[in-house]
């Protein structure tokens, strides 16, 4: 057993012996090896080592926010010292809108107003003077009862209104305030279906309905303010004007809501069936309510 045992141990003492000489042996032509290499080195190699990789661009944002303008602004013809544009309220009847130069009602803008009756419960319809961000916030939709609809967010300082359904007809964007215990689902998803809008080539949205849906006719008012199609001009914190179809204009001639209620001096006046309703400036109003002229065509 011990003999056994010796010749093992000679044997790795054998081993042993070549194994050093082979380190040595290694330990000695590294550093030649590498000499070699690095004169023989592949230029583009070189180019390719991180210090001299380009600085990557910083990242580009991937959200965009689109917020086209939700006006039409008409091109004004002068005509001594006035000027005249043509218009189409969201009924579809057209008329020729006549004022003094220094109103510049082209330049502030128009948008579209109409009410309507779902089931029997009112609803407004108006296109937001701030686009569409100024129901989206950028945020995302809670559901969409169509391609062209969507429903929104109960928006802060609403006061009583609630959830928003906003409608995409061409560029325009028009919302749907909700209020009291608001609709159903049904009666949205009967508004998304039956409630149409079309863009004349002058860029005015013209709305109809079907169904279970009847948009309201000029002359009609709700707790005294008239709530049929109208067109606004100007918007936000500057001077306002709203021309409303009005029937026997003479003896209606209550402010629409929105006039009213931005809590401004304002003034009315009926030029034959059509009530004029401006606020703003002293100056402002007066050349409306003397100087604007409608032709209904």
């Amino acid at each position: 057993m011990a003999e056994q045992f010796d010749v093992i141990e000679a044997g790795e003492r054998g081993r042993r012996r070549w194994t050093v000489l082979l380190v040595v042996l290694a330990l000695l032509l590294i550093p030649v090896i590498g000499l070699l290499v690095s004169r023989d080195a592949d230029p583009e190699a070189e180019a390719e080592s991180p210090a001299a990789t380009a600085t990557p661009e910083p990242i580009r944002s991937l959200t965009r926010l689109d917020n086209a303008p939700n006006i039409v602004n008409p091109p004004a013809v002068r005509k001594q010292g006035d000027e005249v544009i043509q218009v189409v309220f969201p009924h579809g009847v057209r008329a020729e809108v006549r004022y003094p130069a220094e109103l510049n009602l082209d330049a502030l803008g128009l948008r579209p107003f109409q009410g309507a009756w779902v089931e029997g419960r009112f609803r407004q319809f108006v296109a937001p003077y701030g686009g569409q961000l100024e129901v989206t916030r950028g945020g995302q939709p809670i559901r969409n009862y169509a391609p062209n609809v969507t429903l929104w967010p109960r928006q802060a300082g609403s006061g009583f209104y609630g959830q928003v359904l906003l409608f995409e007809f061409g560029p325009w964007r028009l919302a749907m305030y909700d209020r009291g215990e608001g609709l159903t689902f049904d009666q949205r998803m009967s508004l998304a279906r039956n409630l149409r809008g079309r863009v004349t080539k002058e860029g005015y949205l013209v709305l109809s309905a079907r169904r279970d849906i009847r948009l309201t006719r000029p002359g009609e008012r709700v707790q005294g303010h008239p709530v049929g199609p109208q067109l606004w001009f100007g918007g936000g914190a500057g001077q306002m004007l709203a021309l409303v179809p009005t029937p026997d204009c003479a003896g209606h001639r209550a402010l629409p809501e929105v006039i009213e209620g931005r809590g401004r001096p304002s003034d009315t006046v009926c030029r034959g069936d059509m009530l004029i309703a401006v606020t703003g400036s002293t100056e402002f109003r007066e050349k409306a309510i003397e100087g604007i002229r409608v032709t209904v065509k």
